[in-house]
């Protein structure tokens, strides 16, 4: 039977979607399959947005066909009419809806009703009613704010104090004892930062021992400031110009143009929203040229009211201007526009990206979540799906808190990924590029990259530092200080560089790059761990229960005997990195002593290599994929094999099988690939394909972040011969 959180409040706006969308990431990484439930819709005139944004989760099966499927009809139970019209035959409804959720889910994730209908405490009496009858400890959320906004500050309110917030959880707890529910834990969601801890400790004393399970989460403006998507919605408007993807842009404050132009421009406010009348074109003009000089504070986006179309030139110049900031047109007054706008409230969706990551961001840095795993004891699933994976990643690289370059730093992919990465603290960041351009760039697409370093591998300082080491260290290959100095301003070199000498933990490039290009550097600078005589890479296959590593897919064509064994070696002990332990299977197209021919006979020699040089690992081969992976083909084929069937690290022959074979799994398998990762090098660098999504470049990060706290390794093999790379 799965078990299940409630998730209520004492009150409306309380921001119960932020905790709602951070306990399904946390139970997420604990269990397979997370179940989502609204036993009161808020709406049935429009689909609730809660609900669609929780089944949006990608811990939340919604896949077509999959037995364990879940869609929105399914996980709501029934609307507020039906609670008024005859609250016990709703309950028994919302029972019998909860069940068929609860029979495809290992937990479900059950969000009260909204206090959209009644703001008293019988609706807290009627949700306390349901958890009760669910089975489902609650887990209360209190509102760290109460209120209306406040002057140009959109979203603001009040800060509650400490005192008062006792006081609500006094409240609280009356209805939840009434109706028999059991308090799980408390969140304080919104609460006033500079008192935290004090918030904690007068919320716990009202129930002795909650101590531990009473967190809070502080207000953060971004997060409750409305987006200008929200805003055009509010004011009834038509977008006219900009780019509509940054209608997810927030807008933290509003600026009511209604004075002349230079008192305007004088006035802009960061990441705010200004208002100015159709027939004020001049103020207009120079406000979308101010964000355009880059020296004025860059704003959200720009309301124009009064329902006066723009004039035919005004509409061709801002054409002309490429406006990227959104430019909303309304027929609404200045002062019903400035209303409508000052009383928007900001929504967390799934659509919204920005809003979406920073929630669950929020949560993780404030919410100890594997408490609360362990309060709904649940026990950690054996099966690793790629998601799991994936956070595993991420919060290993956070611990880590490594140092990473990232050279492509005017590829959007990269800034975006940027944006992430130092929204949740994955590592440290430098770009490469030209500054201005890159903060520039970022502005417009709504990224904030403020916490990176960016700088320029023109850099006087650097490059002449950087061209001397480089020098030194191909001198035995005649180049000279003119050489070096043209060669470290490519990007790649000048990022290798920035880790060879210690400005850098790691770097990941290639999204613009060929193999070659990233990793040469690499070879020339970096160079190889003592005791390694080759740089290889694996792939990290998240299957859907578990994940595996392929190597090599990247770098090495036709390795010899002697690499192959060295990339088996060195495939174990990445994999022993990130959790997987080590079960090596050398592959070919014989099992066994079946077959017979110089590519078999590589492999078999190099399975005896790396039982000669590490007699620790578990080992065998030549073997066919079939009986390295499937238990039943391993019975027949290899049934005194300890390897067979369960294979954890495949190695591939050769570059041709391993690259293709990864892109089949892929693509046929709906495996996610991570990588590749390369291994070998004394620090870690590694590649991007070109055709790289944000998430890959966001994980690659991660990987590099984790490989770069590593401990030196014990040397597996003398130095060989130098490695060629694949593009």
């Amino acid at each position: 039977m799965a078990r299940s959180v409630y998730i209520t409040s004492a009150e409306g706006n309380s921001g119960k979607s932020t905790v709602a969308l951070g306990v399904i990431d946390q139970l997420s990484r604990a269990v397979t399959r997370v179940g989502v439930f609204r036993p009161v819709a808020r709406s049935v005139d429009a689909p609730d947005y809660v609900l669609e944004m929780m089944l949006a989760h990608d811990g939340v099966d919604t896949t077509e066909g999959s037995p364990n499927r879940l869609d929105y009809d399914m996980c709501v139970g029934v609307s507020y009419d039906d609670v008024h019209s005859d609250p016990d035959a709703a309950l028994s409804r919302i029972v019998e809806r909860y069940k068929a959720v609860e029979a495809v889910s290992d937990v479900v994730v059950i969000v009260g009703s909204d206090y959209t209908d009644v703001g008293s405490p019988t609706e807290l009496s009627y949700n306390a009613r349901v958890a009760a009858n669910l089975g489902a400890p609650v887990l209360l959320v209190l509102g760290g704010r109460v209120g209306p906004g406040r002057g140009q500050q959109l979203g603001q309110a009040d800060a509650r104090t400490p005192g008062d917030l006792r006081q609500l959880m006094d409240l609280a707890m009356v209805e939840l004892v009434h109706a028999h529910a059991t308090l799980l834990a408390v969140i304080v969601n919104r609460a006033d930062t500079e008192r935290l801890d004090q918030i904690s400790s007068e919320v716990a004393a009202v129930i002795p021992g909650l101590g531990k399970a009473v967190w809070t989460i502080p207000e953060d403006p971004m997060l409750v400031a409305p987006s200008m998507g929200t805003l055009l919605e509010a004011v009834d408007g038509t977008l006219i110009a900009g780019d509509p993807s940054l209608l997810e842009r927030e807008a933290v404050a509003v600026v009511v143009a209604g004075m002349s132009m230079v008192n305007v421009l004088a006035r802009l406010i960061q990441d705010s929203v200004l208002i100015v009348a159709a027939d004020r074109t001049e103020v207009l003009l120079a406000v979308l040229l101010a964000e355009q000089s880059g020296t004025f504070p860059s704003i959200s986006g720009v309301i124009v009211n009064g329902g006066f179309e723009l004039p035919e030139p005004i509409q061709r110049l801002i054409s002309g201007l490429n406006v990227p900031r959104p430019v909303i047109a309304t027929d609404l007054g200045t002062y019903d526009t400035a209303m409508r706008v000052t009383r928007a409230r900001a929504r967390l969706a799934a659509d919204n990206t920005g809003k979406y990551r920073r929630a669950l961001t929020l949560f993780a840095d404030h919410v100890d979540g594997q408490n609360l795993v362990d309060r709904l004891n649940l026990s950690n699933s054996v099966v690793i799906t790629p998601l799991m994976f994936e956070y595993s990643l991420i919060e290993r690289a956070r611990l880590a808190a490594r140092h990473i370059v990232l050279p492509e730093g005017e590829d959007d992919r990269i800034l975006t990924a940027a944006h992430i990465i130092l929204d949740r603290r994955v590592a440290r960041l430098t770009l490469l590029g030209d500054e201005e351009e890159i903060r520039c760039r970022a502005e417009q697409l709504g990224l904030s990259i403020a916490d990176a370093q960016i700088i320029s591998p023109s850099d006087p300082e650097l490059s002449a530092r950087f061209a001397k080491e480089y020098q030194r260290l191909r001198a035995h290959k005649g180049i000279t200080y003119a050489d070096a100095l043209a060669q470290i301003v490519d990007p790649s070199y000048f990022g290798t560089m920035m880790v060879h000498l210690g400005l850098a933990d790691g770097m990941v490039s290639g999204a613009a790059h060929t193999t070659a290009h990233t990793i040469r550097p690499g070879f020339e600078i970096i160079k190889t761990r003592p005791g390694v005589s080759v740089v290889s890479s694996v792939f990290l296959m998240a299957l859907a229960d578990r994940v595996l590593v392929y190597g090599d897919c990247a770098v090495i064509p036709d390795p010899t005997a002697d690499q192959l064994a060295d990339i088996a070696i060195s495939s174990s002990a990445t994999a022993a990195q990130f959790g997987i332990e080590p079960r090596i299977a050398m592959l070919s197209y014989s099992t066994g002593a079946s077959g017979a021919g110089a590519d078999v006979e590589k492999v078999r020699e190099a399975t005896a290599l790396v039982r000669e040089r590490r007699p620790d690992l578990a080992v065998d081969g030549p073997i066919q994929y079939d009986a390295a992976a499937d238990v039943a083909v391993a019975a027949a084929k290899v049934p005194e094999s300890q390897i067979a069937g369960r294979a954890t690290v495949f190695i591939f022959p050769d570059l041709n099988t391993g690259n293709n074979t990864y892109k089949a799994v892929q693509r046929s398998a709906g495996a996610v690939a991570i990588g590749p990762v390369l291994q070998g090098l004394n620090k870690p660098i590694n590649d991007l394909s070109r055709g790289a999504l944000v998430q890959d470049i966001v994980n690659t990060v991660a990987i590099t972040a984790i490989q770069a706290a590593r401990p030196t390794a014990t040397p597996a093999v003398p130095p060989a011969a130098a490695t060629s790379v694949s593009s």
